[in-house]
């Protein structure tokens, strides 16, 4: 499984689309996703959104377009990118973005299970 953050204003208007990530593709070349072990790395870079965002959990099985992992950053650590559109039968769930009080990422309980790395 790996994971999108997106605005959740965003996520509501494509909910029902076949497939999306158009933009994604138009302005960056691909659809960024992360690793659920990973994400806790990912998700602080949305702090600053005032929006509210959402989790867009993916099934890697189901994807139609083909998943390169790379590490753009020379982090010692590699992450998902989607080089085509994400075919919704994909998603297998969407969460919400959790803050604690001071506008910190929060684990969802959903993902307790998966060891962060």
């Amino acid at each position: 499984m790996i994971a999108h953050c997106m605005k959740k204003n965003t996520w509501d208007k494509i909910k029902d689309d076949a497939y999306w990530g158009h933009l994604n593709i138009k302005n960056e070349g691909f659809v960024h996703c992360s690793p659920i072990k990973y994400l806790w790395r990912v998700l602080p870079n949305f702090e600053g959104v005032e929006e509210d965002l959402v989790i867009v959990c993916i099934d890697e099985e189901k994807l139609e377009a083909e998943i390169k992992y790379e590490d753009d950053d020379n982090c010692g650590r590699s992450y998902p990118h989607v080089y085509g559109v994400i075919n919704n039968d994909a998603v297998i769930m969407v969460l919400d973005y959790l803050k604690d009080a001071c506008g910190h990422y929060m684990k969802n309980p959903e993902l307790a299970d998966i060891i962060d790395e």
